[in-house]
């Protein structure tokens, strides 16, 4: 029976580093069982998360832009570091660098006053060499998904760069995407395996970015754990990612990293690609994120899939297969 929505939505909270659950010995239904019981998982980004990854972009992307950081506080004076977002804090003091042409950012009026900004929904907003400052629309919740929100992404944003609530993923995912805006977002390293954003990954508006994000802050300022992955549609050439995908004929794959399921379906670890293999295989998320969409590979169908080895239930992957009229 297919999951509910809201364990497709909680799973999220609590997948940490590793490259798949079977290398923490952790089972999916402890996942969940851990997820239910959490009531919030606001994580706020580290600044020298956002600043490593957004550098990795040039600065002609950035420029003349109206950026919209639709989950994220901002104040701009001299108490900003503790009062603002780290994506907000990073465009704040790259303003005039990157050449942007505004900032638009929101603060969310729910049970966690992040930010200790206060109980109100608001809108933050700076252009050009003016002085930031907040409008209090009224009834605002502040959330990405306010109409007022909604409104700015569709008629003001230029590129959409936060990290959401890891709970809200699909809506968010689904919103940001068909918005057809452009965006660099941190979400779970699981998801090109996960139902939910499969078809994003095997339909080309998405694809992974440069960096991990391996830890978050709460709202007390203490790291927490927690595995997310950049996530954009801007375009990336020659990732340095590529370089762990290990394609080489399926002969020279190590045995102990290839084997068959119940179904004869191949699966590979570690990185090992099969590159004159012409069925589908099954893949982890990993080379996924390193590039291997780019390198003339397809995911097969927007289902996971779940191998079965001697009986036995494996972990979920996605099934790709080499596309031929391609050059690798």
């Amino acid at each position: 029976m297919a999951e509910n929505k809201s364990e497709q939505e909680n799973q999220y909270i609590y997948i940490v580093q590793a490259s798949s659950l079977e290398e923490r010995g952790v089972s999916r239904k402890e996942l969940l069982q851990k997820a239910q019981k959490t009531d919030n998982d606001e994580f706020y980004t580290r600044y020298e998360d956002v600043e490593k990854e957004l550098e990795m972009y040039p600065k002609s992307v950035w420029n003349n832009k109206v950026i919209f950081c639709n989950c994220d506080d901002a104040v701009d004076d001299n108490n900003a570091k503790r009062r603002t977002s780290a994506f907000a804090l990073y465009f704040l003091n790259n303003f005039n660098v990157l050449g942007l042409k505004k900032l638009i950012c929101t603060h969310y009026a729910g049970k966690v006053d992040l930010f200790h900004q206060g109980p109100k929904g608001y809108i933050f907003t700076k252009e050009g060499y003016k002085e930031g400052k907040k409008v209090f629309p009224k009834n605002y919740t502040g959330s990405f998904d306010d109409p007022l929100s909604l409104k700015i992404l569709k008629e003001d944003a230029d590129i959409v760069c936060t990290n959401p609530p890891f709970s809200r993923a699909i809506v968010f995912w689904k919103i940001i995407i068909e918005s057809d805006k452009k965006f660099l977002i941190i979400s779970n390293i699981t998801n090109p395996i996960t139902p939910a954003f499969i078809h994003y990954f095997q339909n080309n508006k998405v694809w992974a970015g440069y960096n991990e994000v391996d830890w978050f802050l709460t709202p007390k300022r203490e790291p927490t754990r927690a595995a997310g992955f950049w996530y954009t549609n801007i375009p990336i050439k020659d990732r340095p990612r590529y370089k762990q995908l290990k394609m080489v004929p399926l002969k020279d794959i190590p045995a102990k990293e290839k084997k068959y399921d119940d179904n004869k379906m191949l699966l590979v670890n570690h990185g090992y690609i099969p590159s004159d293999y012409k069925k589908p295989f099954a893949v982890s998320a990993r080379p996924i994120l390193n590039g291997l969409l780019e390198k003339g590979y397809e995911i097969v169908n927007d289902t996971q899939y779940f191998p079965y080895v001697n009986g036995k239930k494996g972990f979920g992957r996605v099934l790709v297969k080499k596309v031929w009229d391609k050059e690798i």
